[in-house]
């Protein structure tokens, strides 16, 4: 299988500095300290609480199950949120952007 190169892209490029500020608030409501300026960087902090030996430099020691848990932890809370807020809105009467 090939390996994807680079991070994910939006359908939408202009929604990345929302999703970005998206990420550090659902991230901050969880405990993890984020800078709002580098909500990526929040991956360390994750991989760190789970004992998952995280680094910037070469990460091919990191099994793909590791991987996919401090990923999993980030997105799938991100999900929950979004999902929370679309309920939150429909019960509201507001439809969606």
């Amino acid at each position: 299988m090939a390996r994807r190169r680079g991070g994910r892209r939006l359908l939408v490029p202009e929604a990345e500095q929302g999703m970005r500020r998206f990420m550090a608030d659902v991230m901050q409501k969880q405990g993890y300290a984020v800078d709002p300026n580098q909500p990526d960087q929040v991956k360390y902090e994750v991989a760190r609480s789970m004992g998952i030996p995280l680094n910037a430099e070469d990460n091919g020691q990191l099994t793909t199950e590791s991987a996919g848990k401090i990923g999993g932890k980030i997105g799938g809370t991100m999900v929950r949120e979004m999902i929370k807020l679309a309920q939150q809105q429909l019960s509201q009467g507001k439809p969606g952007r």
